[in-house]
């Protein structure tokens, strides 16, 4: 298992310098968040809330000034499908 990690080490690095390709790449384009959270009923301070994020940057969300991405867009591929799960667990109430 030890020279499979080093394996997988050596191949991190290639990648990051450019040398070889990364045999698979995902990408996550975050839906309409200000149709979203009118969806959700939330308010953009709630909403901001729910998401760990500033009221700024929500905004700049809703007004396309700034596309979420990472784990932000991978949380609202989740509240899009399931928002009553979501803020209950993460203890937002509507």
């Amino acid at each position: 298992m030890f020279e499979d990690l080093v394996q997988s080490l050596k191949e991190a690095k290639a990648i990051t310098k450019g040398e070889i390709q990364p045999s698979r790449r995902f990408t996550v384009e975050a839906p309409d968040v200000r149709t979203l959270r009118e969806k959700t009923g939330l308010s953009q301070a709630e909403f901001a809330g729910l998401m760990r994020v500033s009221i700024k940057t929500l905004q700049n969300w809703e007004q396309h000034r700034r596309k979420p991405t990472g784990p932000a867009a991978a949380l609202l591929h989740v509240v899009a499908k399931a928002p009553d799960v979501v803020i209950q667990s993460l203890h937002i109430r509507q």
